[in-house]
């Protein structure tokens, strides 16, 4: 007689890392994820490059690379120079829950970045792309909201410090609403494969780093309270999709890493500094009025960063010009304009040979400029590599697509990916600062995590032994893993190489 085939339950932790994740289990926070790691398989999981959201989760959810599915970013070129999108979706290529639909399968999806949901043998509430999105069956949402006694809570606002106390109870409270939606949810379609994404853990990892990176006795009250309703809504969850009763599997994942955000490299700057990046005058490049007033500015800020009065001073200052045209304005008349959409027009397209945009750990060659030849264009991707990988204030690896994705959908790809220090160092796109690098991130910009490429791979349930791996399993070996365990064939094109024999089978 053959194995019952096992139902698989995965919860996503966006940023989770066990970096944070440990000392939080050791202090008794996370009593669940501590039981879960405890009686099952524990792997770092390293993600893709970019070890970004839209890239990694889609790469999750196909088992295909980023080179693969042409997503190496949020957004995607769309148009003339400065000009993008947010990309539309990982389709035509088929997720995990989609191979199962087909096979009759019940399926669930909640919280996945999506823009709407789409026909499936089960349900769809998409998340993260938009607010309101449609979701798959049509009517889900009004009955969802309407047995919640509530509207879905829609992705966190930008942070300001003056907000705190109020996003942490919104950001806990999207963490308590997902778990009760998954549990209603579960008793109402009984799926055999779920998916949930808690995208809150890493918006709080990229504002709270340096107080989350510490002691869980120094952690903040409403950090620890965050984590908790973590940790319960995760036990909500399973114990909700265990109900329906069969040997089962659950998976806490996540999409990449989180560590400290130690400083920050201006690629466009150093661009225009070597001469790969033209401007029609001198200003956009750091020189005339409105350059002469940034750098002023930039260091008049920087220097304040020594002295506690005028730190604290800024700091409060910079939350206030967060957000809001009016503040933006604000911003714009003390430094002028900095985002590179703003600064493209000022850009000498016909001169310019290469540029950072839209993918800010990506260098395109210029497109607009015609006259380069195909000659030209490799000799500018070597002279960019060699003097990057010389580059005396970072450690920079640079990579061409072709050395680190398996697949060829590379229409939109950058000509170069950069890697700086170990992911320490964030590449940025814009001209907010007058020189190439920031060697040390003041307290006045957003933010004190970044992403890293190693995530959390935790997996327990019938037929799952203990076991502790160090070395990195990739994400692109769950969505055979998952098939696999369920016994659904893996379809060909899936990179990734399933771990399925670890997690055992169930006794017949």
């Amino acid at each position: 007689m053959p194995s019952p085939r096992r139902r698989v339950l995965v919860i996503g932790l966006d940023g989770g890392t066990f970096d944070l994740l440990d000392p939080l289990m050791r202090a008794g926070v996370l009593p669940f994820l501590n039981s879960l790691a405890q009686k099952g398989l524990r792997a770092p999981l390293a993600s893709v490059y970019p070890p970004k959201t839209i890239p990694a989760w889609y790469s999750f959810a196909t088992g295909l690379d980023p080179g693969s599915l042409g997503i190496f970013g949020f957004t995607e070129p769309d148009g003339g120079p400065g000009k993008s999108r947010i990309v539309q979706s990982f389709r035509p290529a088929e997720a995990v829950w989609d191979h199962l639909s087909r096979r009759g399968v019940p399926v669930g999806v909640l919280n996945f970045p999506l823009r709407a949901g789409y026909p499936i043998h089960g349900f769809v509430v998409p998340g993260m792309l938009s607010d309101n999105p449609p979701t798959y069956p049509k009517e889900l949402r009004a009955t969802l909201e309407g047995e919640l006694g509530e509207a879905l809570l829609p992705e966190l606002p930008a942070y300001r410090g003056a907000d705190r106390e109020a996003w942490m109870s919104l950001a806990t409270r999207g963490v308590e609403q997902r778990g009760r939606s998954a549990e209603l949810l579960c008793s109402q379609y009984r799926p055999e494969f779920l998916f949930v994404l808690f995208r809150e853990t890493d918006r709080i990892q990229h504002q709270h780093w340096s107080e989350l990176s510490g002691p869980a006795s120094g952690v903040g009250p409403d950090l620890i309270a965050f984590w908790r309703s973590i940790d319960a809504a995760c036990a909500r969850i399973d114990a909700a999709f265990r109900a329906a009763g069969g040997p089962s599997v659950t998976l806490v994942i996540s999409d990449h890493g989180h560590g400290a955000a130690k400083a920050d490299f201006f690629t466009n700057r150093w661009l225009a500094q070597e001469g790969f990046l033209r401007f029609k005058n001198g200003d956009g490049a750091g020189r005339g009025a409105t350059g002469s007033r940034r750098r002023l500015l930039a260091r008049a800020l920087l220097l304040s960063e020594k002295f506690g009065p005028t730190r604290r001073l800024v700091s409060s200052i910079a939350d206030r010009l967060r957000g809001g045209r009016r503040r933006e304005s604000v911003g714009k008349l003390l430094g002028g304009e900095s985002s590179f959409e703003s600064m493209a027009a000022q850009i000498d397209w016909q001169k310019t040979t290469a540029f950072s945009y839209p993918v800010p750990e990506g260098i395109y060659l210029n497109r607009y400029n015609l006259t380069l030849t195909e000659d030209q264009k490799r000799a500018t991707v070597r002279e960019l590599r060699r003097r990057l990988e010389a580059y005396p204030g970072a450690h920079i690896e640079v990579y061409e697509p072709t050395e680190i994705y398996a697949g060829t959908n590379l229409t939109q790809a950058p000509a170069l990916l950069l890697k700086i220090d170990d992911l320490g160092t964030e590449p940025r796109m814009d001209f907010s600062y007058p020189d190439p690098m920031l060697a040390t991130r003041p307290g006045f910009f957003y933010g004190s995590g970044v992403h890293r490429m190693n995530g959390i791979l935790i997996a327990a349930g019938e037929g799952v032994r203990p076991k502790f791996e160090q070395t990195p399993r990739s994400l692109l070996d769950l969505a055979p893993t998952i098939l696999e365990t369920m016994d659904v064939p893996v379809p060909p094109g899936m990179t990734g190489r399933s771990f399925a024999p670890l997690l055992g089978e169930v006794a017949a």
